[in-house]
C-alpha cells in the first residue's frame, strides 16, 4: 500500500515536470513605454512611472509597456505611493492600441475601442462597464505596497490578481495580441514594475508540488543541510504581513522601505513565530538614509502579526509591548529607564540606537526567568525589563534613518565561523538579489528556481579585490531554458549601498561587466569582440577577474589569461557575478591571497610602472609613458592599422577608410589629443576630428563610411538608427550630414608633423577643438554624455599618435608628484608647521638660509599652468581659466608673498586675480576654472576692484584694481599679526581687504584672462612696503552682502572668450560715476564693438540725477544756423571718433 502511494506521488510529480511552464517568446524585460501621459515621468530604467504634480493634477497620467503581454505572463505592479486628497485611483487593464501611434487620452477609460481597464470593483471595456462587481477588493481602497498583476491566459480569459490572490475571470475575450496599460489617476501617484512570471502567492498545494518539483530539479546541488534540516525549516523569518511602508524580500528574511526618502515611519516587521525562551532574535542593519532622526527600533510583543492593525511607530502602542528606542526602553508607551546603555562604549549620546552604524547586530532575548536582554553585536548591554510573559514576538520598526534590516539566524553565526577562518578569506557578500541564495560559508551561491526566474540573482564579493588578486568561480550547474548565460565584473559600488536591480548591466555607475562577448561600463557597451564569449561556456567552466597594478580588467578563463578588458579601474574594487539566464549556481575556486601565476603574468607591466622616473618639474603630466595612455578602439577602419598597445594608428593605403574611434567614452572635461607622426603629399585633404554618440563596437567594420567627408557618410549618418556624430573637417563644424558652423577655425589641412590635434567634452556639454594645446573655441553644443572621440586619418595624413591621458590619472599624478624633492623641502611636513615653529627656526639661522624660506609656487596647480625657472615662474598655457597656482607654503604674519607680471594677452577681457586661501593641498582634483569659485575652503580673492570671501562679493571700489595692471607690474598679499589681509601694488600697500583670515593661509594666484605669465619675487630685502597712507585706513565692511545680477554680470565679464580688446579695460571705477552710466557702459561692453571707435573723453550721462546736477538747461542753440536743441534726457552718451 505505500509502494502504491510514493509510485502516485511520483507518477503526480513526473506529470507536473513534464507539463508545459508558461512560454516567453520574447526576453525584452516588461518596462513602461517610452511614450507616455503628459504628466507623467519614468525612472528606474523605465520600471517606474510617477505623476508629476500629485496635489494639482488628478489625471493625464496613462503608461503602457514596451510591448505585448505574452500568453500566461503575469504583469505586475507595486502601488508606490498615494496622495489623500482625490476621488478614485489606479486603474489597470489591457488594450489593443500601440503606445507608439497612440494619442494619450487624459484618462484609459474615455478609449471607446480594444480596451479593457478594472476600475474601482468593476471591469469597463471600450469605456462602458460590462461587470459592475468584479472580485474581492476595490482599487480604490489599496494602500501603499498592495499588488495588482493581471494575466491573459492562452485561452483567451483575463485574470486579475491582488497581492498574489486571484479575482478570477474578468472577461474571456481578450485581443491576442495587447499592451498592458496602467492610469495613474486620483490618489494613484506612483507605481513600480515587478519582475514576476506567476503571481507569488499561490494556493498552498500548488505551492507545495512547486517545492517539491524545485527539491526534485535540484536534488544534486541544493545542500541537504539546507532543505532538510528542521532547524532551517523553523528558523526566524519576518511574518508576511506587515506594515504599510514596509516590503519583504530575501525570502522573508529581509525587511525594507521601499521609499526610505519619502517617508520615515510604518517600518514595522514581526516575526513569524514567538521566541522561545533564552532564543535571541538578531537583526543585522543593512542600510541608512541620512534624512531623519531616530532609527532601528527592536523588542518583542504579545500581540500576534497575522491580524495586528500596525501602529506607525510600536512605541505608540499601549498593551503588551517591550521597545528599545534611542532614548531607552518603552513599556506601552512609556519609559522605564532613559539612561538605558549609558556604560556602553557603543553609545555616548542620548540617541543611542540613532548612532547604530551599517553592519551593526542589535539582539534580543527572553530568558526564562522572564527578563528581557539586549545585545550590540553579540556584546550584552544590560537587563532592564522583568516579568515578560511567554509567546512573544519578536518585532523591529525601521524607523527613520534605518532603511533595511535583515535576520541574523543563529544557525547562520555557527555555520560561518566554522567554514570562514579568516575574514580575510574572499567569498560571497551577504547581501545579494532577491533570486539568490548563499550556501557553503558565502562560497557557494545558487538560484533556485532557475527554470522559473532569469534574474535577479546578482552576487559580489564580500570585500574589495587586492592588486593582482583572482576572484575565480565554477559553474556547477546550468539549464537549458534561456539565453544568455553567467555575466562577471567589477564594481566600485559598496554592495551596503547598492540597490540590486534585475541585472548587473542596468548599473550606470563605476561598474564594469563582460556580457556574452560585450564589455560594457556604467550600462553602455564599449567593445563587443572581446576574446571569450561567456554565454558559450559549458558545465565545470572557471572564469575570473583580476585588477592589475596598472590598474587594468583582466578575464581568465580555465586559467588562461584573455587580455585586457578595460583600462584604468580605479582601487578598491568588489567582484561582480550574476547568475543570469542558463547559468543556475557557481562556487568560488579563489581564495583570499594574490594568486601568483596572475603576478608573475603581470609583473612586467608592474615593473615598468614602479621603474618610471618622476617627472621634473617643467615636463608635463601629460607626457606619461604608453600604459596610462588613452588607446583607440579596436573597432576602426579597414585601412587602420594599430600599433603600440593601440596608441598608434597608421593608414596602411589609399585615401580613406581610416576612421578610428577612442577606446572609451570621454568624462566631463576630458580631452583625447593625437599627434601627427606622418605625412603624405600625394594626398589631398587631411585629418578631421569630433565626438559621436555611436558605440563604435557596436557597427560592423564594413558598414563604417570611408571618410567623414564623403556621401557615405551622408548616407550613414541619416539612418534612423544612426547616432549622432560632430566632426571639424577642415575649417567646417558638421553635425552628421549637415554643417552647423563654417569658418570655426584654421583649416585642418595645414596641419604638420608634430602638431598636436585634440578634442574635448566640456562640463557644460559643449565640444571644443584644441590645435597645438589652444582652445580654438566652442564648436557644437548639446553634446551629450559617453561621447566617443572620433578621428578621420584622411588625405595626407597618415598616421598619427594619442598623447592624451585619462582625466582620472592627471589628477592622481598631481597628487603623486605634488611635492618633488629636488625643487625644494618637504612641504608636507615643514612648510605646514605653525607660525611659532617657524619663527623659531628665524631666530636660529637668521639670514644664514634665505633660499630654503623663499616662496615658490606649488606643484599642485590648474591644467592649463606650466611651472618653469625653478617653480618661480608660472604660464597659462591655453584657454583664459583653469590656471590657478599657490605659493610651496604658508604666508607667516607680515612676510610678503608678491609676483610681478611677466605678459598679458590683450585678446581676452579681465586679468590677474590674487588673494588668500585655507590650505592648497585638499581637493587637488577639484580645483575650480577660477579662484572665485572656490567654496569649500575659506578663500579670499580680490578680482578687479571686488573683494570675494568664499565665492560671494563682500566689498566693491576696493582701493586697488587688478584689471589696469601693466606688464611689470608688482602684486603682493601679506597677513598682519591681527589676521588682516593686505594687498600691494608696486610696493605701496593699498589697505585691509578682509579681516579674520584663517591662520596658515597660503597665497592663490588666478592666472585669468589677460595676465597669462607671472614671477615671484625672491628679494628678501622687500620685506615690509612702505605704506600708502591714503589708503591705510581703508576698512573692509563686516556685513556680509549678496550678489545681486548685476554683480554676477560683474564677474561673468571676463569669462566670455572674447577675441577682441575688451571695453571694460579702460572703463573708469570712480565713485562719482552714476550707476545708470556705470549700466549703459556694461551693456555697451556686451556689444562687441571696438573701442577704437569711441572718444572716452567726450562721454556723458544725461539721466535726470546727472543732467540736474551739471545745472543743465532743456534747450539749447545748436548748429549753424542755430537751431533749437533738447538735450536727450534718460539717455547716455558714448561720442564717435571723428577719424580713426
Amino acid at each position: 500500500m505505500a509502494n502504491m502511494e510514493i509510485a502516485e506521488q511520483e507518477s503526480s510529480v513526473v506529470m507536473m515536470m513534464t507539463s508545459p511552464l508558461p512560454s516567453l517568446p520574447s526576453n525584452e524585460h516588461l518596462v513602461f513605454h517610452e511614450r507616455i501621459g503628459s504628466l507623467i515621468k519614468l525612472s528606474n530604467n523605465r520600471r517606474t512611472a510617477e505623476r508629476r504634480r500629485p496635489l494639482d493634477e488628478f489625471n493625464n497620467g496613462v503608461i503602457m509597456t514596451n510591448r505585448p503581454i505574452s500568453d500566461d505572463q503575469l504583469f505586475e505592479i507595486r502601488l508606490d505611493r498615494l496622495v489623500d486628497k482625490w476621488s478614485g485611483s489606479i486603474e489597470v487593464g489591457l488594450t489593443t492600441h500601440n503606445p507608439g501611434n497612440l494619442d494619450f487620452p487624459a484618462t484609459m477609460t474615455n478609449i471607446r475601442s480594444g480596451t479593457i481597464m478594472m476600475s474601482g470593483c468593476g471591469i469597463l471595456t471600450n469605456g462602458k462597464g460590462t461587470r459592475r462587481e468584479y472580485g474581492e477588493y476595490n482599487l480604490d481602497e489599496l494602500m501603499e505596497g498592495d499588488r495588482i498583476g493581471m494575466i491573459r491566459k492562452s485561452n483567451g480569459c483575463l485574470h486579475y490578481y491582488i497581492n498574489g490572490v486571484d479575482q478570477g475571470v474578468a472577461s474571456t475575450e481578450t485581443p491576442k495580441t495587447a499592451w498592458a496599460v496602467v492610469d495613474l489617476y486620483g490618489m494613484a501617484v506612483k507605481v513600480t514594475i515587478l519582475d514576476c512570471l506567476r503571481p507569488q502567492t499561490q494556493p498552498e498545494s500548488v505551492r507545495g508540488q512547486r517545492a517539491n518539483n524545485i527539491i526534485r530539479q535540484f536534488r544534486d546541488t541544493i545542500f541537504a543541510d539546507e532543505l532538510e534540516d528542521e532547524q532551517q525549516r523553523d528558523r526566524l523569518t519576518f511574518h508576511s504581513n506587515c506594515a504599510n511602508h514596509c516590503a519583504l524580500t530575501n525570502g522573508h528574511m529581509t525587511a525594507f522601505r521601499p521609499n526610505p526618502l519619502e517617508d520615515f515611519n510604518f517600518g514595522i516587521a514581526m516575526t513569524n513565530r514567538c521566541l522561545r525562551a533564552n532564543e535571541t532574535f538578531r537583526v543585522r542593519l543593512d542600510s541608512t538614509v541620512d534624512k531623519w532622526s531616530g532609527s532601528l527600533e527592536i523588542g518583542v510583543t504579545e500581540h500576534p502579526p497575522q491580524d495586528f492593525e500596525f501602529p506607525c511607530t510600536m512605541t505608540n502602542m499601549r498593551s503588551g509591548t517591550w521597545m528599545l528606542s534611542g532614548s531607552g526602553i518603552m513599556h506601552n508607551g512609556n519609559p522605564l529607564n532613559e539612561d538605558f546603555a549609558s556604560e556602553s562604549q557603543q553609545f555616548q549620546q542620548p540617541d543611542k540606537l540613532s548612532k547604530l552604524k551599517v553592519g551593526d547586530v542589535i539582539g534580543v532575548t527572553r530568558r526564562e526567568d522572564g527578563t528581557l536582554h539586549f545585545s550590540l553585536n553579540d556584546r550584552e548591554l544590560a537587563i532592564e525589563a522583568g516579568n515578560v510573559p511567554e509567546n512573544v514576538y519578536g518585532v523591529i520598526d525601521i524607523y527613520g534613518q534605518a532603511s533595511q534590516a535583515s535576520i541574523v539566524n543563529d544557525v547562520d553565526v555557527c555555520r560561518n565561523s566554522h567554514h570562514v577562518s579568516s575574514e580575510d578569506e574572499l567569498r560571497f557578500h551577504r547581501r545579494h538579489g532577491r533570486n539568490a541564495c548563499i550556501s557553503n560559508g558565502g562560497r557557494t551561491a545558487i538560484r533556485p528556481n532557475a527554470r522559473g526566474e532569469f534574474n535577479d540573482a546578482i552576487l559580489m564579493s564580500n570585500r574589495p579585490l587586492k592588486d593582482n588578486e583572482l576572484f575565480e568561480v565554477m559553474i556547477e550547474n546550468m539549464v537549458d531554458r534561456w539565453s544568455g548565460s553567467i555575466e562577471a565584473g567589477l564594481t566600485t559600488i559598496k554592495p551596503e549601498d547598492i540597490e540590486f536591480p534585475s541585472t548587473m548591466t542596468d548599473i550606470d555607475f563605476q561598474t564594469w561587466m563582460l556580457s556574452g562577448s560585450a564589455i560594457m561600463q556604467d550600462g553602455f557597451t564599449i567593445k563587443n569582440t572581446y576574446t571569450c564569449d561567456l554565454d558559450k561556456l559549458s558545465l565545470n567552466s572557471r572564469i575570473g577577474m583580476v585588477r592589475s597594478v596598472e590598474g587594468n580588467l583582466h578575464f581568465y578563463i580555465n586559467g588562461e589569461d584573455m587580455g585586457v578588458a578595460c583600462y584604468n579601474i580605479p582601487q578598491n574594487v568588489y567582484a561582480v557575478i550574476d547568475l543570469y539566464g542558463q547559468c543556475a549556481q557557481v562556487s568560488i575556486t579563489s581564495g583570499g591571497h594574490v594568486h601568483m601565476a596572475v603576478a608573475d603574468h603581470l609583473h612586467h607591466g608592474s615593473a615598468a610602472h614602479e621603474a618610471r622616473p618622476r617627472p621634473t618639474t617643467n615636463e608635463s603630466l601629460t607626457q606619461t609613458p604608453d600604459s596610462t595612455n588613452h588607446r583607440f578602439s579596436q573597432r576602426c577602419g579597414v585601412n587602420i592599422a594599430l600599433k603600440n598597445n593601440a596608441s598608434s594608428a597608421e593608414r596602411t593605403k589609399s585615401f580613406n577608410h581610416g576612421l578610428v574611434f577612442s577606446a572609451d567614452p570621454l568624462k566631463s572635461g576630458e580631452m583625447f589629443e593625437v599627434r601627427v607622426e606622418r605625412l603624405a603629399s600625394q594626398w589631398s585633404g587631411s585629418l578631421a576630428i569630433g565626438l559621436t554618440s555611436m558605440i563604435s563596437d557596436n557597427t560592423a567594420v564594413d558598414h563604417l563610411p570611408s571618410s567623414a567627408s564623403a556621401n557615405d557618410f551622408n548616407d550613414f549618418t541619416s539612418r534612423p538608427s544612426s547616432k549622432t556624430i560632430w566632426m571639424v573637417c577642415d575649417c567646417q563644424v558638421k553635425k552628421n550630414a549637415g554643417i552647423i558652423c563654417e569658418n570655426y577655425a584654421p583649416s585642418l589641412q595645414r596641419l604638420q608633423v608634430g602638431n598636436l590635434v585634440g578634442v574635448k567634452r566640456g562640463v557644460d556639454n559643449t565640444m571644443h577643438i584644441y590645435l597645438n594645446g589652444r582652445d580654438l573655441g566652442v564648436a557644437a553644443c548639446d553634446i551629450p554624455k559617453n561621447v566617443f572621440a572620433v578621428i578621420d586619418v584622411y588625405g595626407m595624413v597618415e598616421a598619427i599618435t594619442v598623447t592624451s591621458s585619462p582625466l582620472k590619472d592627471m589628477v592622481s599624478q598631481l597628487l603623486e608628484y605634488s611635492t618633488p624633492s629636488h625643487v625644494i623641502r618637504s612641504t608636507s611636513t615643514e612648510s605646514l608647521q605653525g607660525d611659532d615653529h617657524d619663527n623659531d627656526n628665524d631666530k636660529r639661522e637668521g639670514d644664514k638660509d634665505t633660499s630654503v624660506k623663499s616662496f615658490i609656487f606649488h606643484e599642485s596647480h590648474g591644467k592649463n599652468i606650466k611651472l618653469f625657472n625653478a617653480g618661480l615662474t608660472a604660464q597659462r598655457m591655453a584657454s583664459y581659466n583653469e590656471a590657478i597656482v599657490f605659493s610651496n607654503r604658508h604666508l607667516q604674519s607680515n612676510s610678503v608673498f608678491q609676483v610681478k607680471i611677466d605678459r598679458l594677452n590683450e585678446n581676452w577681457s579681465s586679468s590677474l586675480m590674487i588673494g588668500v586661501v585655507e590650505c592648497c593641498l585638499v581637493d587637488v582634483d577639484q580645483l575650480p576654472i577660477s579662484a572665485i569659485d572656490v567654496t569649500k575652503k575659506v578663500c579670499c580673492i580680490l578680482q578687479a576692484d571686488s573683494v570675494y570671501y568664499s565665492g560671494v562679493k563682500v566689498k566693491d571700489y576696493f582701493g586697488a584694481n587688478m584689471d589696469t595692471l601693466a606688464v611689470g607690474d608688482v602684486v603682493g598679499v601679506s597677513l598682519d599679526e591681527d589676521r588682516q589681509l593686505h594687498v600691494y601694488i608696486n610696493g605701496c600697500d593699498k589697505g585691509v581687504a578682509a579681516k579674520d583670515v584663517p591662520p596658515h593661509c597660503f597665497a592663490i594666484i588666478d592666472l585669468y584672462g589677460q595676465c597669462d605669465q607671472v614671477t615671484i619675487l625672491t628679494d628678501e630685502a622687500l620685506s615690509m612696503p612702505k605704506t600708502d597712507s591714503s589708503f591705510n585706513s581703508c576698512e573692509v565692511s563686516s556685513k556680509v552682502e549678496c550678489s545681486d545680477y548685476r554683480e554676477k554680470v560683474d564677474s561673468e565679464d571676463g569669462m566670455k572668450e572674447k577675441m577682441y580688446e575688451s571695453p571694460l579695460n579702460d572703463i573708469s571705477r570712480e565713485s562719482s560715476k552714476c550707476d545708470y552710466q556705470s549700466a549703459c557702459e556694461r551693456f555697451k561692453s556686451l556689444l562687441g564693438l571696438p573701442e577704437a571707435y569711441f572718444d572716452s573723453t567726450h562721454n556723458r550721462c544725461y539721466c535726470e540725477a546727472c543732467y540736474k546736477l551739471r545745472g543743465d538747461e532743456l534747450y539749447y542753440k545748436r548748429g549753424d544756423p542755430l537751431k533749437d536743441y533738447a538735450i536727450p534726457i534718460g539717455w547716455c552718451r558714448f561720442a564717435l571718433r571723428s577719424s580713426l
